[in-house]
């Protein structure tokens, strides 16, 4: 394994910024120390059959802390795509179902392997915790945020601002996305 000032040097190669770059390179120190990869996930919802071009960024990037040894997640949001981003959005997506969905995944699982190694790669999707959850999980998870710290976010602020409606489920949908990092 390379030291982490040199797998640094290489991650930081076309990149406009690093937050933190002292963050980063901790976590590259004691992963060194302990002779431990690092796990590098990055979610993707399949709302549409193809992934956007500027999706090759991040998998270029992903591609490289495989070629570094680390561990590389490919999560698929099949539970949140249903749900739909909110970000930037000025409305309520409509939700996708199950198979639409599930449909999409499989296109992005064979768009992705033209960049990631797919032997190096491990696929999950998010409907395997998110899909368990109860009621009351989802009362644990919505106590874990308010609604005036949701507001700060810009594009519910503006659609607060201008009369438009935001759905509850689009408040969940970043603590969806937060939760998946923990898993």
């Amino acid at each position: 394994m390379l030291t982490p000032e040199k797998q640094l040097e290489i991650i930081k190669r076309g990149a406009v910024e690093i937050i933190s770059e002292e963050e980063l390179l901790d976590k590259l120190s004691r992963s060194f120390q302990d002779n431990k990869p690092l796990v590098i996930k990055a979610g993707f919802d399949p709302t549409a059959p193809d992934i956007h071009l500027g999706h090759t960024v991040l998998l270029e990037k992903m591609r490289q802390f495989q070629d570094l040894g680390h561990h590389v997640y490919f999560l698929i949001g099949d539970f949140t795509g249903m749900i739909g981003d909110p970000t930037g959005k000025s409305e309520t997506r409509k939700p996708l179902t199950r198979e639409e969905v599930l449909r999409n995944a499989e296109t992005y699982k064979e768009q992705v392997f033209k960049v990631l190694d797919p032997d190096k790669t491990k696929v999950v999707f998010n409907s395997e915790w998110l899909g368990t959850m109860d009621n009351m999980d989802l009362v644990r998870l919505g106590a874990m945020q308010t609604v005036a710290r949701m507001l700060e976010r810009e594009d519910f602020k503006k659609r607060f601002r201008n009369h438009q409606d935001i759905s509850i489920l689009e408040f969940y949908y970043p603590l969806f996305q937060a939760y998946d990092l923990l898993q």
